[in-house]
């Protein structure tokens, strides 16, 4: 075959994997494939159990990045990739044999708080983000084995092979950031999932309904234009709004356990404040959107509370008559 017939059937194998205007290629196909793959379900559900049992108390939501207001796991996994991508470099270019070593070495320590926290986060997760997640570590977890044996081969001055272990590490951790990209862009994994709630309503009041139609002590759904609420009404007549899609996965919080005050989600246990959507506990890392209320004519009016605003005063607010 020609040169010019090798690169042509070479450019169309490449485009066949890649997505077209013809429809997904099939790296896409695969791993939408790989959503619905029960295959490793009984590994999953014994890994999720393991992570959940974990004795890790509040370090779990500190895991979660509850305090940051974003999944932790991401800016964690920028130290060992930078190291092990300035490895690469140094060994591509300036030779230097140790500075090399120390930088894996660096990458290799670092990558273990940046699993836990990807782990932690992975058992939160519906099963089609796990399935792909599963295979997203495994490829991580191939990267660190060949970074150990490069580092290993270095420490013996085999610069050749700790070179090739090297760059074989991060050819894996490449496949494993592609995987990562696609939980967290296709699939929303850790993303704000009530973002949204900001930019379908207006900040004016809107009216829910009558009052006398809500339960006392009990959560129930409404809407408000298109967004889905929940509203609880307290024994002292006091109402609580938040958004009814939980901020992790999109759980319905009005189904949701109502413990001290709080919430808890169905789906994943993420625990929020009524009075004002505060994200208590993991592994939600974001608040809930929170309502003003009042209670006008026997009606109850929300109006959508901006993060950390104050009350305005107004003495029909607080969603008392």
């Amino acid at each position: 075959m020609d040169p010019l017939a090798k690169r042509h059937h070479a450019t169309v194998a490449v485009r066949r994997l890649l997505p077209s205007a013809e429809g997904p290629g099939r790296v896409l196909r695969g791993v939408d494939r790989l959503e619905r793959w029960p295959g490793a379900d009984r590994l999953i559900d014994s890994v999720r159990a393991a992570v959940k049992a974990a004795p890790l108390g509040p370090g779990r939501d500190v895991l979660h990045g509850r305090w940051l207001g974003h999944p932790l796991h991401p800016v964690m996994v920028q130290l060992p990739l930078g190291m092990w991508l300035s490895a690469a470099l140094l060994d591509m270019l300036s030779g230097d044999r140790r500075s090399a070593q120390v930088l894996v070495g660096a990458g290799l320590a670092t990558a273990g708080p940046a699993a836990l926290a990807g782990w932690t986060d992975w058992a939160a997760l519906p099963k089609e983000q796990q399935r792909v997640g599963l295979v997203h570590a495994a490829t991580n977890i191939t990267a660190v084995a060949l970074y150990t044996a490069s580092y290993a081969a270095r420490r013996r001055g085999l610069a050749g092979p700790g070179k090739a272990l090297g760059l074989a590490g991060l050819s894996a951790v490449g496949v494993g950031g592609a995987l990562g990209g696609h939980l967290a862009y296709r699939q929303a994994a850790g993303a704000n999932h009530a973002e949204h709630v900001h930019h379908l309503l207006e900040p004016e009041w809107h009216t829910v309904g009558d009052v006398a139609g809500l339960p006392v002590g009990r959560a129930v759904r409404r809407h408000v234009g298109e967004v889905a609420v929940m509203v609880v009404r307290e024994p002292g007549g006091t109402v609580h709004v938040l958004a009814d899609r939980c901020s992790h996965m999109a759980g319905p919080l009005s189904e949701g356990e109502l413990i001290d005050g709080c919430v808890r989600c169905p789906w994943h246990g993420s625990v929020f404040r009524l009075a004002d959507g505060w994200n208590v506990h993991g592994p939600a890392t974001a608040p809930q959107p929170a309502f003003d209320t009042r209670i006008v004519d026997g009606r109850l009016q929300v109006r959508l509370r901006l993060l950390g605003a104050a009350d305005d005063g107004d003495e029909e607010e607080g969603g008392r008559p």
